[in-house]
């Protein structure tokens, strides 16, 4: 199960640059957003928070593919084993903002990812209940993955499927003000015309001309 986020332009696909500008995302996977998964919509707003260990992260060079994900969890999950230690309890906190990741001992909060930086997620083939995540470093502009381990693999696709459910709602609220942008700029170039309008005539009016240069 993985989710290419990818955007919708006339031209190409993602590619990393560093801003934040909404965009619109394409999910791909094996299966489609389940058609009650609106019932959890408020709940996403909010933010859904889910108990995870993270194994750690890699650099990759690519910002989507399976292949891709698959290699770099492998090497990541390899650094994991070979260290000897527990990887870090934390709390991935999904919501339209991104991904806000807590240490759960202490509740720091360590990272905070923008929706608008990740480009793909996905739980492992080989490694069931991994959930991962690429995205863009806000300071380099390199591509990170990012692996957590999961309690079941289960829960590892209720992240997956949370991840793309909060770039839909990201993208709706982003239609929503831009349309009501729109509106306002219309009704405000309207204003003006029509200004404009009775200008001209009480010019006309007066016999007095007015040159627009």
């Amino acid at each position: 199960m993985s989710f290419n986020l990818n955007i919708n332009s006339s031209r190409s696909r993602f590619s990393p640059v560093p801003r934040l500008t909404p965009r619109l995302f394409i999910f791909t996977s094996s299966f489609k957003l389940p058609e009650n998964w609106t019932d959890t919509r408020e709940t996403i707003l909010e933010g859904m928070t889910f108990n995870l260990r993270h194994l750690g992260m890699t650099l990759v060079d690519q910002p989507k593919g399976q292949e891709l994900s698959a290699a770099a969890v492998k090497r990541i999950v390899a650094t994991a084993k070979v260290s000897g230690k527990k990887p870090q309890k934390v709390s991935l906190k999904i919501s339209p903002n991104g991904i806000a990741l807590y240490d759960s001992a202490t509740d720091k909060l360590l990272e905070n990812v923008s929706i608008y930086r990740i480009s793909y997620c996905t739980v492992d083939k080989l490694h069931e209940k991994v959930f991962a995540y690429i995205a863009q470093n806000t300071v380099n502009g390199t591509l990170e993955c990012h692996a957590y381990l999961c309690s079941k693999r289960k829960v590892a696709q209720a992240v997956a499927l949370t991840v793309a459910q909060a770039f839909t709602v990201a993208f709706e609220m982003w239609q929503v003000a831009k349309e009501a942008k729109s509106g306002s700029a219309g009704e405000s170039s309207n204003s003006s015309r029509s200004e404009r309008s009775n200008s001209l005539g009480s010019l006309k009016g007066t016999g007095e001309s007015a040159s627009f240069g």
